[in-house]
């Protein structure tokens, strides 16, 4: 008979090299816990590019001012207990209330955690007796989300828009559940956007509805910020629009948006809602301070979006593959063909105060290593500068065949 942890001493499992030998540099790295343009990472000064403070938010003196009062108010354990029991208060109803305003839909949910949102909001509104269509490059979350309801589920390519539709097409053949089609809006590794007008137009071909999960452009897409539907003009189409609070809104929490019929089950039915405790009052508090500066302060959002030209630019001039994308997320691309060579590049920009996060297949090709950095409204001109310089100096120093790139970009990821 196997023991049930015989796996747990070899190097099996996600990152299992990394685990075995109790790695805090490449995996699970100890990071200073101030979040911001600068952190401290091994003793060191470090410009931050991997946590998605895109606003700037996490640095607002006056966002922790306003924490430490409900702190001081309300503890840390206000209110005690799930909404469904104990843990709704006024202030709950209200900010829900201020996201469906904002957002323009009839109904709001919030939800403790992002991911649990996304879990509890697909798992209550389908069954086994629907199907769901995802692409393939959506969060993880979304794919639980998935296993927990039991629904039949399809993958389609990448924003392939034709896989999508022959996928529609073969469901509808003897359908007799309902449809939900699952995306991202910004796609938080690529930073490439869903096609919403074209899966918007699909969903009411063939009489489907649209899950978007829009972490990274909640707050940061569109002209008011109200993601990427608003970017695209369709957001009003968008049947169920979730939104993450540990993205530009600094904090932790999400929140689904839909009509007043749909939330209400939704509340009535998400499991990770019903049998979990209710937002922490600090964030209830924060949350609405939070929501007005996104929806009336456009200088932050402006200072992002000139950061995010400004190193995208500046990598793509030595040479770099640089991301071509309609999100501020600056996705630089680098032909390193072994884990060693990628270690090594990480390494070395780590060392020259540049930290930055790689990633590697299946999100890219094999080959590849990516490099997912967030511009910030708070990143400074010399900041980039810095970062600019550090990147021409390990292209220089491992004398990088940055031309070989192109050609490895050309496979699907994951394939």
């Amino acid at each position: 008979m196997k023991d049930l942890f015989e796996k747990c001493l070899g190097d099996s499992g996600y990152f299992g090299p990394f685990r075995v030998r109790g790695d805090h540099y490449f995996s699970r790295p100890v990071l200073d816990p101030v979040p911001g343009h600068e952190m401290i990472f091994h003793g060191q000064k470090v410009i931050q590019w991997s946590i998605n403070n895109y606003l700037g938010l996490a640095e607002s003196e006056e966002i922790k001012a306003l924490a430490v009062e409900a702190a001081r108010t309300y503890g840390a354990s206000a209110p005690m207990g799930a909404r469904m029991m104990t843990g709704n208060t006024e202030y709950h109803i209200a900010l829900e209330k201020k996201f469906a305003d904002w957002l323009q839909k009839e109904d709001a949910v919030l939800f403790n955690y992002g991911y649990l949102g996304v879990i509890g909001t697909i798992a209550s509104l389908v069954d086994a007796t629907d199907t769901i269509i995802v692409d393939k490059l959506s969060h993880a979350s979304m794919l639980d989300g998935i296993f927990v309801s039991q629904a039949k589920f399809r993958v389609y390519r990448h924003n392939d828009m034709n896989s999508l539709e022959s996928h529609l097409k073969h469901v509808n053949k003897d359908r007799k559940g309902g449809v939900m089609i699952v995306t991202e809006g910004v796609f938080g590794m690529r930073g490439d956007i869903a096609d919403l007008p074209a899966i918007c137009a699909l969903k009411e071909k063939y009489d489907a509805r649209i899950f978007i999960d829009d972490a990274h452009g909640f707050g940061v897409m569109g002209e008011k910020g109200r993601g990427s539907g608003e970017y695209f003009g369709v957001h009003d189409k968008l049947d169920i629009y979730f939104g993450t609070f540990a993205k530009a809104f600094a904090a932790i929490g999400g929140v689904t948006a839909t009509t007043k019929p749909v939330a209400e089950w939704i509340r009535y039915n998400a499991r990770t809602q019903i049998f979990a405790k209710s937002l922490p009052m600090i964030y209830v508090q924060v949350l609405s301070k939070t929501l007005d500066i996104i929806a009336n302060d456009q200088a932050r959002r402006k200072k992002m979006w000139e950061n995010a030209a400004k190193i995208k630019a500046g990598i793509r001039d030595l040479g770099y593959e640089v991301g071509e994308v309609p999100s501020p997320l600056c996705a630089v691309y680098v032909p390193a063909g072994d884990v060693p060579l990628g270690m090594a590049i990480i390494k070395s920009l780590r060392d020259m105060g540049i930290f930055v996060t790689g990633v590697i297949y299946p999100v890219v090709p094999k080959g590849i290593l990516l490099f997912r950095m967030v511009p910030t409204a708070s990143h400074t001109d010399e900041d980039i500068q810095r970062t600019i310089a550090a990147f021409k100096k390990v292209r220089d120093d491992l004398k990088l065949d940055l031309g070989a790139t192109k050609t490895m970009m050309s496979q699907e990821p994951g394939d």
